[in-house]
């Protein structure tokens, strides 16, 4: 893989349900411009929750820590 993943499972779940209630919502109740933009910047926030990684994440220095990850803590 080229990027390292930054978003921890729990997270990933939620980032990937609010994403798609967002875009719905953009496209169904907003509607128009304003609803297609909703529905665009939902999409990204969908994406990174399906690619568990996230750009703003990275520029901040977020990391998962690999311990936790093994479940070995």
């Amino acid at each position: 893989m080229f990027y390292v993943k930054n978003v921890p499972n729990g997270e990933r779940a939620v980032r990937v349900v609010a994403g798609l209630l967002a875009m719905a919502i953009g496209l169904l109740a907003v509607g128009g411009t304003p609803g297609v933009l909703l529905a665009a910047s939902a999409a990204g926030i969908a994406v990174s929750g399906l690619f568990g990684f996230c750009p703003m994440c990275a520029m901040v220095g977020r990391r998962l820590d690999k311990a936790k990850k093994n479940g070995t803590v």
